[in-house]
């Protein structure tokens, strides 16, 4: 039985020190490697300054995993009852067109209290607290599909870094923890998010169609395949990825780890883990530490859409299922069901 003792951690900011509760600190999270909820707690602390690089200022959902990862997570998207009067908040709008104040990282006090309730991941919004109607990074989610992994991916990737140069874009490739890569780009906060996600779209076709029998862009699974799908809704309004370093909750407790380039061939999902990762940071550095220098624009990724829409009349791609009907959809029918009908 996990112990019911409480300890108060110390932890500076740019405020001053604050302290922040720590409960219950042996309770076992990752019971196949013995990982305690302590341990999760300490590894936010050792990567909190890179982690705040990466969330400050942006509205953050926590995905929480209160019963370790053996146990049923849910996402918190609004800021949770009881947070202290040090973690502040970002005013979101839904695409229902509701609001909520989401969390917005601050300082590493808050990584501690969020790690404490039982995060795991943080899944940040593509835009800052100052202008959350407009993104200023660009994301693509390359998802192997069953029978493929993540040698798959990195295959894809090689082929969207080449794309994403033709577009006047930095890519920044991260393992997702899992099985799959995201590849991440600043951009200026100049276009909305269906802008962005019209830009993510024309970036996917160019790459499906250099490495048609290993990636697509069919957004209904029965269409997919064996193949890397490039998952363009998740530049969609509201929805979210977990972040760089963020502890995902798989039974290895593996870590969304950032990555350059050149080391991307050689790397291995299970080699980045809550155990593993603080060394490498304190021995390498940040892989991803000149992204925000390196800001670009779409402006050649939608005259590839405008393309695209205009001579081969390839526009819309469907969104997921909750969001609103959105201008120039395709219907939301699976192509089976659709054919069966007009039958």
């Amino acid at each position: 039985m996990a112990s019911k003792s409480a300890v108060l951690l110390t932890v500076p900011g740019p405020n001053g020190s604050r302290e922040v509760r720590l409960t219950s600190a042996d309770r076992v999270y990752f019971p196949e490697r013995g990982i305690t909820k302590g341990e999760v707690v300490e590894y936010y602390r050792a990567v909190a300054e890179p982690l705040l690089g990466v969330l400050r200022e942006r509205p953050t959902n926590l995905k929480r995993y209160p019963d370790g990862v053996d146990g049923e997570p849910f996402y918190s998207k609004r800021l949770p009852k009881g947070a202290p009067d040090y973690v502040e908040t970002a005013r979101v709008t839904f695409p229902s067109g509701r609001v909520a104040d989401s969390l917005c990282p601050t300082e590493p006090a808050v990584l501690l209290w969020a790690a404490n309730m039982g995060t795991f991941d943080f899944h940040p919004w593509p835009v800052r607290r100052a202008d959350t109607d407009h993104p200023d990074e660009l994301r693509i989610d390359l998802d192997p599909q069953p029978g493929t992994g993540f040698a798959d991916a990195k295959e894809v990737a090689a082929v969207l870094h080449g794309v994403l140069d033709e577009a006047g874009l930095v890519g920044w490739p991260k393992t997702s923890g899992g099985r799959g890569l995201h590849v991440f780009c600043r951009i200026r906060p100049e276009w909305d998010f269906i802008d962005v996600r019209h830009a993510v779209i024309a970036v996917a076709r160019r790459v499906a169609e250099r490495l048609p029998e290993k990636a697509t862009v069919d957004w209904w699974k029965e269409e997919r395949g064996e193949r890397v799908f490039l998952d363009f809704n998740q530049a969609a309004r509201d929805r979210t990825v977990a972040s760089a370093w963020s502890v995902r909750g798989r039974p290895r407790a593996t870590v969304s780890m950032p990555l350059t380039w050149e080391t991307l061939p050689d790397v291995e999902p299970e080699d980045f883990d809550v155990r593993t990762v603080p060394g490498l940071l304190a021995e390498r550095g940040d892989p991803h530490a000149g992204m925000d220098e390196a800001v670009g624009g779409i402006e050649t990724a939608l005259d590839w859409y405008a393309a695209d829409e205009r001579d081969r009349g390839l526009g819309e791609m469907p969104y997921p299922p909750e969001y609103p009907k959105m201008p120039g959809e395709p219907m939301r029918v699976q192509p089976s069901r659709a054919r069966s009908t007009d039958a």
